[in-house]
């Protein structure tokens, strides 16, 4: 199994500036943020960080925290762009801003995987604001987004009609990921491509409870039955927890052993426009054809 980094480039709408100390200055578009980021070990390259607003973290270690305002900053948002698709960037209650930029490097390599299949289905798990889930709508598949949350889906649904694609093949879900897959395997449905982000734990619209270490073996197993040996991916991606990606790659090998393809697995990263430096955010594991 060969590791393998995906380091997101800066582009017109995103940057991260610097990082460093235990914090991260990124740029969205007309705005600056700071972050925390305990994996930026290092010293920045500078301490002059002028940002419009700060998340400070609170004390306890599994989240929580809130934006702190140093300029004003649209409540509702504001679109940002990358491709094709168009999106609504915001400061949520989970320091997050809308979408994840470690990503995009992602979205093209998954797109070249099946640009000789104009109805390539693809599902995205977890898909959150539908940003993935246009990107690779906008390379050709006709897509399925899951998500657990109607407020994610709806923002999904926005950030189509903000891209001009609500016309596009994309089926909407509110479910729990893994109620869905379990089902569409009973349906003998199959797909071209899965992309799947798993939060560390999560509740479900009617209570389900989701915990990674428990339950992604079993998920991934969902997953594997409605690929096939014409299938193109499944690209596993996993943030904030300590888990290595050789343990992801391997369960990714066990489940694949009988199919074609490879599997690879490694980290993904963020090129700060500073000095160059890769800033690691999580793993990933993927098999493809």
């Amino acid at each position: 199994m060969e590791l393998k980094t995906f380091i997101g480039e800066p582009w017109s709408d995103y940057g991260l500036l610097d990082c460093g100390d235990g914090r991260k200055l990124e740029r969205y578009g007309r705005f600056r943020f700071i972050r925390p980021e305990p994996q930026a070990m290092w010293k920045p390259a500078t301490t002059d960080w002028r940002a419009d607003a700060e998340f400070i973290p609170g004390s306890d270690e599994d989240g929580g925290g809130r934006w702190y305002y140093e300029r004003p900053v649209p409540a509702e948002g504001w679109p940002l762009h990358w491709r094709e698709v168009t999106f609504q960037s915001s400061c949520t209650p989970f320091r997050h801003l809308g979408f994840f930029p470690d990503m995009a490097p992602v979205w093209d390599d998954l797109r070249a995987t099946y640009a000789d299949k104009p109805d390539a289905e693809v599902m995205n798990l977890f898909g959150y604001t539908g940003v993935g889930t246009l990107a690779l709508s906008a390379g050709g598949a006709r897509m399925v987004h899951v998500d657990a949350s109607k407020k994610s889906v709806a923002q999904a649904r926005a950030n189509a009609a903000l891209s001009g694609m609500e016309d596009r093949p994309v089926r909407w879900i509110v479910e729990d990921a893994a109620k869905f897959v379990a089902r569409e395997v009973r349906r003998n449905r199959r797909y071209d491509g899965i992309l799947l982000d798993p939060p560390k734990y999560g509740r479900g619209p009617d209570g389900e409870v989701w915990r990674l270490e428990e339950d992604l073996p079993g998920l991934i197993a969902n997953c594997r039955a409605l690929l096939d040996a014409d299938s193109r991916f499944l690209f596993l991606t996993v943030y904030a927890v300590r888990m290595s990606a050789l343990a992801i790659g391997e369960l990714l090998c066990q489940a694949f052993a009988d199919l074609p393809g490879t599997v690879d697995a490694g980290e993904l990263a963020v090129r700060e426009e500073a000095r160059g430096i890769a800033l690691p955010t999580a793993i990933w594991a993927r098999w493809k054809r």
